[in-house]
């Protein structure tokens, strides 16, 4: 596959910058999460503030009240959808690494958002078990945005915690572009592509997947919505 294009990319960085001027009201906090999470050593993988805004949208569009994340980083993310929910409303977040999950509870604390938050620490599969177990009610909202090779599992276990309605993102599914490569050795690419696959032959599902380009490079998202009864595809 052809690489990024450098004057590409810092157009479609520029064109981000615009847009959040315009759209997106300055927030210190989201801001200093940020830092906090540079400073840390964490790995620069969270959402761009436009796709923070749009899942929060996209929550209160729904009307969502129980959200379940899988994966954390430093919460930039949870601050986002925490934001969208009303006072009774939850989040169930899910971090692999414990250094993260420090992170993402500072960042949360800070926020005054952390009474919203059950923050889980370990990997998602082990911990899933769990969250079965403890919440009896279905999440309206699931977003998927962890290790990449484990995602065709992580969405067999969403569709188990999901209702009719509620529905299940997927983050950074295009890969550079690297999605259309059958012969990728990259276990991220093979992952994603089986993740879409279960989506498209799944007949619960309805989906749509939409290519971005921005700050964060090329890449993409999938939105599936569970159905009340299956589909003929």
């Amino acid at each position: 596959m052809k690489s990024v294009n450098a004057s590409n990319q810092h157009t479609w960085s520029q064109v981000d910058d615009y847009l959040n001027d315009l759209l997106i009201p300055s927030d210190s906090l989201l801001e200093q999460t940020l830092r906090t999470n540079a400073e840390a050593g964490l790995p620069a993988h969270d959402v761009a503030a436009n796709q923070g805004r749009l899942l929060q949208l996209l929550l209160q569009i729904q009307g969502a009240t129980r959200v379940l994340e899988i994966g954390t980083l430093g919460g930039y993310s949870t601050i986002w959808m925490a934001r969208a929910l009303p006072e009774h409303g939850h989040i169930v977040t899910l971090e692999a690494e414990p250094h993260h999950a420090d992170m993402a509870r500072t960042n949360l604390t800070r926020a005054g958002l952390i009474h919203k938050v059950d923050l889980r620490v370990g990997p998602a599969l082990t911990t899933l078990p769990d969250v079965q177990k403890e919440y009896r009610e279905p999440f309206d909202f699931i977003f998927i945005d962890a290790d990449k090779p484990s995602n065709p599992d992580y969405l067999r276990w969403a569709l188990r915690l999901a209702r009719p309605g509620s529905l299940i993102i997927g983050d950074n599914i295009v890969r550079d572009g690297e999605v259309i490569n059958k012969e990728s050795t990259d276990s991220r690419v093979q992952g994603v592509r089986s993740f879409l696959k279960l989506i498209a032959d799944n007949p619960r599902l309805e989906a749509t997947a939409l290519q971005t380009v921005g700050s964060k490079g090329y890449d993409g998202f999938v939105i599936a919505r569970v159905l009340e009864t299956p589909a003929t595809k």
